[in-house]
């Protein structure tokens, strides 16, 4: 008992009110996300048009469909867990049996955290991309937060379930549906990253003729710049080429001297016809 490890500052009898309270917290901060992104759709359209806001959609949409999938992740995980302490605590109570697993339930909490902190990252990391203050790298970091915390959360459920339980099969079929949200999320975010920077890029209609005019010469020098670059590096990779068969030639040749050296092998002419036998 002494060599055990401890929860910091919490006694083992409140680790199985931790698990409660802190799968309650998860539910509730996935139910505040899907709220923020309603919010954060209906501002969207009001506040921007055209590829904007088909982008922002398609971004916010996919984050709707994350946090839906989360929250039968984390409904599935909580009934997982009392059929678990129903089957394996006997005549003890709930408190003593998360007592007596206090590292399993300390996982537990750790891995429900972990999805909650995930899904309020993910909501406020789309609120600053719809707003054009975030970058579109944070909602990708965040989707695969999720998933390795989803991964987490399914894997400290796994190790006390029976194999044939179905809660387990549903927990492992929401945390699939989950990683396929996530991968959802990326693509949407990809997609639309590249639609934004490819309309920003082309987008002259506002520009006066001494503007486009300044802006022509701007890119017409850039593009001398860059083809001065390219043949300056095709030089480069013309001389690494050559250095490059000089030092594999120079190695074979030191590697055949290196070898046994037989007597030497008659050089190979052109094949001549043999002369003809004169007669006596």
């Amino acid at each position: 008992q002494e060599l055990r490890p401890k929860s910091l500052d919490i006694k083992q009898e409140e680790l199985g009110d931790m698990v409660e309270k802190e799968m309650a917290s998860t539910s509730e901060a996935i139910e505040d996300a899907v709220r923020r992104i309603e919010e954060m759709m209906s501002q969207a359209r009001n506040e921007s048009s055209g590829v904007k806001l088909e982008v922002n959609e398609r971004i916010l949409n996919s984050c709707t469909d994350l946090m839906k999938a989360i929250r039968l992740l984390v409904t599935t995980s909580t009934n997982l867990q009392k059929e678990i302490v129903e089957s394996g605590r006997g005549a003890a109570t709930t408190q003593e049996f998360y007592a007596k697993n206090s590292r399993w339930t300390e996982g537990l909490i750790s891995a429900s955290k972990a999805v909650g902190w995930g899904a309020t990252q993910l909501v406020e990391s789309a609120d600053r991309v719809v707003l054009h203050t975030g970058k579109y790298e944070e909602l990708i970091v965040c989707s695969h937060e999720i998933a390795a915390s989803t991964a987490q959360l399914v894997a400290a459920s796994k190790v006390k379930a029976e194999k044939s339980s179905r809660n387990l099969a549903r927990l492992q079929e929401c945390s699939r549906n989950v990683n396929e949200m996530a991968a959802n999320v990326v693509a949407s975010t990809k997609s639309g990253q590249e639609q934004i920077e490819e309309k920003d890029t082309m987008d002259f209609s506002g520009m006066s003729l001494i503007k486009l005019k300044k802006e022509e010469m701007e890119t017409q020098v850039k593009v001398l710049e860059l083809e001065k670059r390219l043949e300056g590096e095709r030089v480069r990779l013309g001389e690494l080429r050559k250095q490059h068969y000089v030092l594999a030639g120079g190695c074979d040749a030191a590697a055949e001297d290196e070898e046994a050296r037989p007597a030497p092998a008659p050089r190979r002419g052109i094949l001549k016809k043999p002369p003809i036998a004169q007669k006596p």
